[in-house]
């Protein structure tokens, strides 16, 4: 596994696919155990996870359902990384500051998301 080891500090996953394997491991399941949980083949997942394969988007959201970790940190993208906005003030906001209103719920949205909290109706 391709780590930053810096002494005295928690080892930082470098790749999504050494992501996966600490959170694998965090999980306390075996490649075959994750296969079983994602329907991902465990060549698949030994691929991905060694760096020979890129892992597509659809294999990360069942490996984060999987291991009990978020798509945010298996990718190391938040949700500031996923949006593109446009959109016209009408009352003298600027834009800056209306982009970081708008990050605010989106990372609150996605906060929920991962606590399980569901939506109200």
């Amino acid at each position: 596994m391709n780590l930053n080891l810096i002494q005295g500090v928690n080892p930082v996953p470098s790749t999504i696919g050494d992501a996966i394997e600490s959170a694998r491991a965090r999980a306390q399941l075996s490649q075959r155990q994750l296969s079983d949980r994602t329907g991902i083949s465990q060549s698949t997942l030994s691929r991905i996870a060694s760096g020979q394969r890129v892992a597509k988007m659809a294999e990360v959201i069942q490996i984060a359902a999987a291991t009990g970790c978020t798509v945010a940190q298996l990718t190391g993208i938040g949700a500031a990384e996923h949006v593109q906005c446009a959109a016209r003030a009408s009352n003298g906001s600027g834009m800056q500051e209306m982009r970081q209103r708008l990050l605010h719920f989106i990372e609150l949205d996605a906060y929920l998301d991962d606590q399980s909290i569901p939506q109200a109706q």
